[in-house]
């Protein structure tokens, strides 16, 4: 019979799998389309004709169009050929009202060469915002020497609330593509994706689809947005254009609306760049291996919590166990969680290290009564408690702790005196908080040093349940693999490799050294202290 616990995790697991399966299913459904295989019901390319195209590009301070004299032409394609790429870079001329903190579109026209768009019954168009509001980053000064007072100065003149105020930004790039496959749709299986892209025409007796114009969205970065001021008469605007297929459509037109539904949900639009870059910056295949990382890494994280959180309701007191080691973890943890606040990095990342530093607060709070509570039994388990092994152990942590200490100390105090010379900063709280993170991180590394340590003064290492050094081995290595993929602090990066080579140490000496049984690990647990199961009747 399972016990509770396990036919949990059991059930958390049939889910993910479940998942997986479906999301495959899904994906295999968005990029594979069943085409028309005959009958009055088909639809078919007007591409197919092969018909002589023009691109037009035109500008507006307006979501709607209105009369022919309210746009501004900006780029003018002749000749348009669908196969062919291109990438333009074009002067746009700003208007006053866009300039004093206003919008402005992007008209975007595919029809007959030679005709005029709004002449041309057999034109497709679509409209994109060439601005967007956001909060201006903060400016980094140098603390010391006040470098950038100039634009402190000005900051100044504003009004308090003026400073965070959204304010119009100027969208540098123009994603285009045309779905060029001589693809027949099914007229009564039609892709409902799709079908919103679609304009048809009745020619004879077959049903044609117009060209399939598509804005890439995705292309849009954050980092690339420029401020609108005042005297921006002219900006640049880099048109860019490439075919697509009619799987690659499909999916990014998901992937688009999937960036949309998190901004519904109350996403800024930073974090959702974030999410952007997974699908612009990788190609496909890395694509399909970032969702399963993605996947696995949130499952591993689901029950490295759960385990956690199970092993410490069932701790009734810290016999074993260092209360300093859970104090710094808990400081260390939350203070990883303030720096990533303060960088603004990705939801990906901070929501873990929320949920992590949470925790960790609750396990200081049960950690700190189990101590009480056993300063005022002590006199009954002072003797006969601890084993010589354990002993041992306590003496060569601490003398690890004081090495490591020595050479680290320095490191930091120097660290934290050098950034706040030499690099800038948003304000002395940032600073403070970097300089906390960078001890941290270099701690953490101190921290996990003792360890290995102590193995090779001991010539031993404790017993590790199988299931926690999986959780470990997995985790170490799909935090690597996202290292590379989200957005993060360098230091956290490269936070995530440091842990690679301790993990690879202690792998090293679990081959090198016996596993002591009788040591205490660093969940608190001592293989010996494990009750035995009783034997099955025969």
């Amino acid at each position: 019979m399972w016990s509770g616990r396990s036919s949990f995790t059991s059930l958390v697991v049939g889910v993910f799998v479940v998942y997986v399966a479906h999301t495959c299913w899904v994906m295999y459904g968005i990029v594979h389309t069943r085409p028309c295989t005959g009958g009055g019901g088909c639809i078919r390319p007007y591409l197919a004709r092969r018909p002589k195209l023009q691109l037009s590009v035109y500008t507006a301070t307006r979501s709607s169009l209105g009369a022919e004299n309210n746009v501004d032409l900006v780029l003018n394609v002749e000749d348009f050929d669908v196969e062919s790429k291109f990438e333009r870079t074009v002067n746009v001329s700003v208007p006053k009202k866009t300039r004093n903190n206003g919008t402005l579109y992007a008209y975007i026209f595919l029809h007959h060469a030679g005709i005029l768009p709004w002449h041309d019954g057999k034109q497709v168009h679509l409209v994109s915002p060439l601005t967007t509001y956001m909060v201006p980053k903060p400016e980094e000064v140098n603390l010391l020497t006040g470098e950038s007072a100039a634009q402190q100065l000005e900051a100044e003149k504003k009004p308090l609330s003026a400073l965070d105020e959204p304010v119009s930004h100027w969208r540098p790039r123009l994603t285009l593509n045309v779905m060029v496959e001589d693809f027949v749709f099914d007229g009564a299986s039609l892709p409902a994706d799709v079908h919103r892209y679609m304009k048809m025409i009745q020619l004879g007796n077959t049903v044609h689809y117009l060209p399939i114009l598509f804005i890439d969205q995705l292309s849009n970065r954050v980092k690339d947005l420029m401020v609108i001021n005042r005297s921006s008469t002219e900006l640049p605007l880099t048109v860019a254009y490439d075919k697509i297929s009619l799987g690659r459509l499909r999916f990014w037109i998901h992937m688009q609306d999937a960036v949309y539904s998190l901004q519904q949900f109350g996403f800024s639009e930073k974090d959702a760049d974030e999410v952007k870059g997974i699908f612009v910056d990788t190609n496909l295949y890395f694509l399909a291996l970032t969702f399963f990382v993605a996947a696995f890494h949130l499952l591993f994280d689901f029950l490295a919590f759960k385990n956690d959180i199970s092993f410490w309701k069932k701790k009734k007191s810290m016999i074993g166990m260092s209360t300093k080691a859970v104090l710094w973890r808990c400081f260390s943890t939350v203070v990883i969680f303030l720096f990533l606040l303060d960088e603004q990095t990705s939801l990906l990342v901070l929501v873990p290290a929320g949920i992590g530093a949470a925790i960790e607060l609750w396990k200081v709070k049960k950690a700190l009564k189990m101590t009480v509570l056993w300063r005022g039994l002590r006199p009954r388990f002072q003797f006969g408690t601890y084993s010589e092994s354990e002993r041992k152990t306590e003496e060569y942590d601490t003398q690890a702790m004081k090495y490591l200490s020595y050479l680290l100390y320095p490191l930091c105090v120097g660290g934290a005196i050098y950034s706040l010379l030499n690099v800038k900063y948003k304000s002395w709280y940032s600073w403070l908080i970097n300089s906390f993170v960078n001890g941290v991180y270099a701690f953490g590394f101190l921290f996990m040093l003792p360890q290995l340590f102590v193995n090779y003064k001991m010539k031993s290492v404790a017993h590790l349940p199988w299931k926690a050094f999986t959780y470990k081995a997995f985790n170490t290595f799909i935090d690597d693999v996202f290292a590379f993929i989200i957005t993060m602090p360098t230091s956290h990066r490269l936070a995530c490799f440091r842990d690679d080579v301790v993990f690879l140490v202690y792998l090293y000496q679990r081959w090198l050294y016996p596993v002591d049984k009788s040591r205490v690990n660093e969940f608190g647990e001592s293989y010996e202290e494990k009750p035995s199961r009783k034997a099955h009747a025969e």
